[in-house]
């Protein structure tokens, strides 16, 4: 059989679709070549790069609409570095984990792997699916959640429970599933996915009694790596700075794609609005389709940022080559779930044109290879 072709009318203006990192928008490059220019390769404490931190910092919380007294910290490294220091300037004794997938177990592993803590407890369900949120046992003193589960397509609504610290990963979240941040003492995420930006640096929000905490825990004496204390974090992020040289690069990126979010939503409620609108067409597209359909069978479950469709009697891999051979990348499941599916990043730089245009290109393919 000759390899699938897809005509050029039918193939979207972008075709990166990863679920990684996010396509970077040709405006925020651009940002990024004009701003680099004077800004790239000068200390971070000093006022052009702090500048730059301070409109990032401040756009985030105004975009996602954080209370008054919550602070946005920023730190060198992404979510990995992140777990682990909330294991040391976090978690004071036991904290409580939704895992649902590979990215929202792995928070669990690094709490299980210090020898100062109590085992975790963990609320499990079945990949595709999300666990029921439940109170947690007194000796509990965090509440770890993840917005997104990034290697399944599930999302999860975040809500306070009991006295526990929220502490909520919104790595592949942030910027496109709705949030009440008041219902948040931390809530945390890299910049290469709902940002459109690199890697390389973490976001956290925080609520008064969060810093309590960081503080507290941080005067103990408990042993901390400086790269990992959050009381440094609190520290530098209150002069617009980080502890480490940062990348400078993502934070310009990062900070032109949130006004740019803003200038075109207004607020989260806006962005959330556009990738409602993309997710009701990628689902619709899929339940319409007798070879497809979404992975996650509970509507309100069903991301609006990942989007994980399953295929029957056609192989994923096959589409995938097809696409692929003609820029469409980066749509493949997530290796360790095994599926037959097709993994799309719905992410607010991606235009709901453009997930149209491959829905459009995958029909075409599928219809060769059947």
């Amino acid at each position: 059989m000759a390899a699938p072709t897809i005509p050029a009318e039918l193939l979207p203006r972008d075709g990166r679709f990863g679920c990684g990192p996010s396509r970077v928008t040709a405006s925020a490059l651009d940002e990024l070549a004009r701003v680099g220019r004077s800004v790239m390769g000068t200390s971070h404490r000093q006022a052009p790069v702090r500048s730059e931190v301070r409109a990032l910092r401040e756009g985030l919380h105004a975009l996602l609409g954080a209370p008054e007294d919550h602070e946005v910290l920023i730190t060198v490294g992404g979510a990995t570095a992140f777990w682990d220091a909330a294991v040391f300037g976090l978690v004071e004794e036991r904290s409580q984990h939704y895992v649902f997938g590979e990215f929202s177990s792995k928070f669990a592993s690094a709490v299980k792997a210090a020898p100062w803590l109590a085992d975790p407890v963990l609320v499990t369900s079945e990949p595709g699916t999300r666990p029921e949120p439940v109170a947690a046992p007194d000796d509990v003193d965090v509440h770890a959640w993840t917005h997104n589960e990034t290697s399944t397509g599930v999302m999860q609504d975040v809500r306070r429970l009991d006295d526990a610290l929220v502490v909520v990963d919104g790595t592949s979240a942030a910027g496109g599933l709705p949030i009440d941040l008041a219902q948040v003492d931390v809530y945390y995420f890299s910049l290469q996915k709902g940002f459109a930006a690199d890697g390389g640096l973490t976001i956290a929000i925080v609520s008064p009694r969060a810093i309590e905490r960081i503080e507290r825990i941080a005067a103990s004496g408990r042993y901390v790596p400086a790269f990992l204390d959050l009381g440094v974090v609190l520290e530098n992020s209150r002069k617009d700075q980080t502890y480490n040289t940062p990348a400078i690069a993502t934070v310009i990126l990062a900070r032109a794609q949130v006004q740019q979010m803003i200038a075109e939503h207004g607020d989260l409620r806006g962005v959330v609005a556009a990738q409602r609108s993309k997710a009701d067409h990628m689902y619709g597209w899929a339940e319409s389709r007798a070879w497809a359909q979404p992975f996650v069978s509970e509507d309100a479950a069903r991301s609006l940022v990942v989007a994980t469709i399953d295929l029957d009697g056609i192989s994923a891999d096959d589409v995938n080559a097809a696409l692929r051979a003609h820029g469409i990348v980066d749509t493949d499941a997530y290796r360790k779930l095994g599926r037959n599916q097709l993994r799309i990043g719905m992410f607010p730089a991606v235009p709901l044109e453009d997930l149209e245009a491959f829905t459009a290109c995958v029909d075409h393919v599928v219809a060769q290879l059947s």
